[in-house]
């Protein structure tokens, strides 16, 4: 065995004794299981509008964008989802990527620099995370939603531009992060506030419009919004909004953007089509905290600020026991463990959905109720 191979063996091998081995599974169009664990909270991934226009897309556009946004990707499709996106939000502008992903690498590379300080929440996504290691700025983590340790942070920047990182609502806890007292620290300091919105759009404020509008953020200039268009609109991709001044600065910098291709067509009209029947219908959001509320009180745990719950466990090994039983009972689920998860605390991610009708809902909160009561009886005698 040559020294790469031996040494990508000892890494499965490590992993595998960790219980951290992950595998790809494949899953059929007509899967029949109930899905708590994807992320199409509002049930618009096969909503016929959306399929339509995707497919209709796809066909007048082709499979792909065929360039870079800056070359000819740039379709009159995206200037569309862009209008409406920022007008949806209370934004002066946005600007769509490929991803989620891309969306906040490319707010925080552009933004930050070797002479620049990023103070990021604890709990932050991967790709706020990697979007502050690839700026180059000086960094400094903080407590979890500790907007004193924030302050500190910012007082001692000194003349660096200074970026602050959050989620509205976080990916794995389901909170929400302190958004008017992060806003006014940043004002205070002359900082900026990047929120990822990935699982506040579509599911938090008035008709879905996010936590930063429903704080009555939209318009604050210290505030730069990222969000994904692959959970709420059932599609895929991302985007950054803000003033016009700041996207004109991301389309010339940001090397995310630039150097990527443009979002294809079809999810590009997907999301378009998804926003649109958001809009039409308000009451969906609604529809994802009610169940979400439902589900919380059948599990005898807090409930979401959006449409992600978490469920603590007694052990990693109770965490997979229930997630396999409740797969079994034709129920799917999410399972965190140490250490994937901020807190060290194993638990299930449950994810509440517009997409099941009324009677598999009932069913799906049933299972999980059932096989969380029994993993946590079991828990409790071998502890």
């Amino acid at each position: 065995m040559s020294g790469w191979d031996g040494w990508l063996a000892a890494q499965r091998a490590e992993r595998e004794r960790a219980g951290l081995q992950r595998e790809l599974r494949p899953r059929p169009a007509d899967d029949e299981l109930l899905d708590l664990a994807g992320n199409d909270y509002l049930g618009l991934r096969r909503h016929p509008e959306v399929r339509r226009a995707a497919a209709a897309a796809g066909w007048e556009w082709g499979a792909g964008s065929g360039a870079s946004r800056l070359v000819t990707g740039t379709t009159t499709l995206h200037a569309e989802l862009e209008r409406e996106l920022a007008d949806f939000t209370g934004r002066e502008s946005a600007l769509v990527l490929s991803t989620g992903y891309q969306a906040n690498l490319a707010a925080v590379t552009a933004l930050a620099g070797k002479d620049a300080l990023v103070v990021s929440d604890a709990h932050a996504h991967a790709s706020l995370i990697d979007a502050a290691r690839m700026s180059r700025a000086a960094i400094e983590v903080v407590a979890h939603n500790d907007v004193a340790a924030i302050r500190a942070a910012l007082a001692a920047a000194g003349s660096r531009r200074a970026l602050v990182l959050t989620e509205s609502i976080f990916s794995v806890l389901g909170d929400a992060a302190p958004l008017p007292a992060l806003a006014a620290v940043c004002a205070e300091h002359d900082a900026l506030l990047v929120v990822d919105e990935a699982h506040g759009l579509g599911v938090a404020g008035s008709g879905g419009r996010g936590l930063v509008h429903a704080h009555g953020l939209a318009g604050h200039p210290h505030v730069v919004l990222t969000a994904t268009l692959s959970k709420s609109f059932g599609a895929m991709g991302g985007a950054v909004l803000g003033s016009a001044a700041l996207v004109d600065h991301l389309v010339n910098r940001a090397r995310p953007f630039i150097f990527d291709t443009a979002l294809a067509p079809a999810p590009t009209a997907g999301a378009l089509a998804a926003l649109r029947v958001l809009r039409r219908e308000p009451e969906l959001p609604s529809l994802v905290h009610r169940r979400g509320a439902e589900l919380a009180a059948r599990l005898g745990v807090p409930p979401s600020a959006g449409a992600v719950l978490s469920v603590p466990m007694p052990s990693p090994r109770c965490a997979l026991a229930a997630q396999a039983a409740v797969l079994t009972a034709g129920v799917r689920v999410g399972c965190f463990r140490p250490p994937s998860v901020p807190d060290g605390v194993s638990r299930l991610r449950a994810t509440t959905s517009a997409a099941l009708d009324d009677a598999d809902w009932s069913r799906a909160v049933d299972v999980l109720a059932r096989v969380v009561d029994e993993q946590r009886a079991a828990g409790r005698r071998t502890a």
